[in-house]
Order: C-alpha cells, then structure tokens, then sequence
C-alpha cells in the first residue's frame, strides 16, 4: 500500500478483501451511481475518482494480486504496533526510566561542568546504551516537555524545567529502584 499513500482500497469500495469480482464490480456500480457527479443530490467529484482508482486496481487480477501483497504487509504493520501495546506496561515502565536516566545523565553533565553543559546524542546513545532509534522517542518527549533543549550545535542540554522535575521526581525513582534491588536478592 505504499505506492497508493496507505488509501484502503477495500475501504473505499466497502467491500472485504476476499469479495469476488462480480460483487466488487456490484458494490462499484452502485457507489459509482451515488457519487457521480453529475447526480445533483449526492456527487462527489472527489470521492468518485477515489472510487474509480480504487475499482481500477481491484478489479484487475493483475493489479489486485500486487496490491494485496502490500495490503497485507500494511494490516500485518498495524497489527504488530497493536499487539506490541499489549506490552505497553513495561514500556511505560521502561520509558519513564529511560526518560529520567537521560535527564540524570544531562543534570550531572550541567553540574558538573556549566561551561559546557550539553551532550550530542551519539554520545548519549553510547552512555545509555541504547541506540539512537531508541532515543528519539524519549528526547522528542523531553523536548515537547521543555525539560531538554538543543543548542546550537544540536546537542541537548537539561533546562531548569527538567532540573526541577527531576528533582520532583527522583526520590520515587530512587525508592522503586530500592524495592526492586531487594525484591531481586531475596
């Protein structure tokens, strides 16, 4: 489906991917007749070439078998991003973390050196160990909080909103943490 911007061409038709052509071409027919243009009550230009575009792939065998390869991979894609939420729980428990240890890392870089208190993500990733790909969803959060910046050479830097919610913060980390080092060595 990428080479048609994701449009669900099912969709359009409102037919189920497993319709035979004689009911594709039924559903179109009468779609066709609504949407036209020229009937007056319920045209639409728009919607006509979409169902036009969408009816000339899907009735075409050719085209069809090409197109539901990428429908599937489309609906195999959301269905991975769907049952990767049912983890969501640790996720979270795995983000929040990882959100804190960053800004952990950018408050010692500050306190410690205030002439140069920001950090390039490469060397975040390493620090962290994890990879970049796996960063950018933390640091565009911390971003759109204003806990983190980026200066002018794009490396990030703790801003006092994240200094104080860090600080806010960092007593309950710091007694999960406790909990969790004694739940594991009992």
């Amino acid at each position: 489906m990428a080479d048609t911007n994701n449009v669900d061409y099912y969709e359009v038709l409102q037919v189920s991917p497993s319709a035979d052509p004689e009911t594709i071409h039924r559903v179109y027919r009468f779609l066709a007749q609504r949407f036209h243009p020229d009937n007056a009550e319920t045209g639409s230009d728009a919607r006509f070439r979409e169902l036009h575009e969408a009816y000339t792939v899907i009735s075409d065998a050719e085209r069809r078998a090409r197109y539901d390869i990428s429908y599937q991979q489309h609906r195999k894609e959301r269905w991975r991003l769907v049952s990767a939420g049912a983890n969501s729980e640790n996720d979270f428990e795995l983000e929040q973390s990882m959100r804190l240890t960053l800004l952990e890392a950018l408050y010692t870089k500050r306190r410690l050196e205030p002439d140069e208190p920001a950090i390039f993500a490469g060397d975040l990733e390493s620090l962290l160990g994890r990879a970049r790909e796996h960063l950018q969803f933390t640091i565009w959060y911390l971003q759109q909080k204003k806990y983190v910046s980026r200066d002018d050479n794009s490396r990030l830097l703790i801003t006092a909103d994240g200094v104080e919610f860090l600080e806010q913060n960092y007593r309950t980390t710091q007694g999960l943490r406790r909990l969790q080092a004694g739940a594991g060595s009992s």
